[in-house]
């Protein structure tokens, strides 16, 4: 009878403490910090990346979104997309097709609103499965993507 416990199935670590862990003692703010401020920074890149669609473009955000939820875990996968959210409230370019159709929150209530909203939904789930370890398959990998996925296009849908 072995006297080692078996790896607990819930609450794995996310790809970002596996590559990038806080040292003992050592305080997650900084790196927290930066990691959120460069996922922003890559939301904001992918909704640059559009192709005109009617009533919302299609843009690489969701995939963004995904991944990020996949690699940072719920709390700072969702607080990640959060962070992009509120830089688009107070005015910043940040959403596809701005400041060209309008910025801050009367472009968040637009056709938009329930993507946006659905995005944060959507890193927290994916970042939830990541922790139960659904990253660790292909096919565990593309359910979490696939579910993250509705939750973002039901809530963008229902907006509409």
């Amino acid at each position: 009878m072995s006297t080692t416990a078996a790896a607990p199935a819930f609450n794995a670590p996310t790809l970002l403490e596996a590559l990038a862990p806080v040292s003992r003692g050592g305080s997650p703010l900084l790196r927290n910090a930066l990691v959120v401020i460069g996922g922003s920074l890559l939301l904001t890149a992918s909704a640059k990346l559009e192709i005109p669609f009617f009533p919302v473009p299609l843009t690489m955000q969701t995939l963004v979104v995904l991944c990020l939820g996949m690699v940072l875990g719920t709390r700072l996968g969702a607080l990640t997309v959060v962070a992009y959210l509120a830089q688009g409230a107070a005015g910043l370019p940040v959403f596809a097709g701005t400041p060209e159709k309008g910025i801050g929150l009367a472009y968040m209530a637009g056709p938009t609103g329930g993507y946006l909203l659905g995005f944060v939904l959507a890193a927290a789930l994916t970042g939830w499965l990541a922790t139960r370890r659904w990253d660790r398959s292909v096919i565990g990998t593309i359910a979490a993507m696939l579910l993250g996925n509705l939750v973002i296009y039901a809530l963008g849908v229902a907006w509409l």
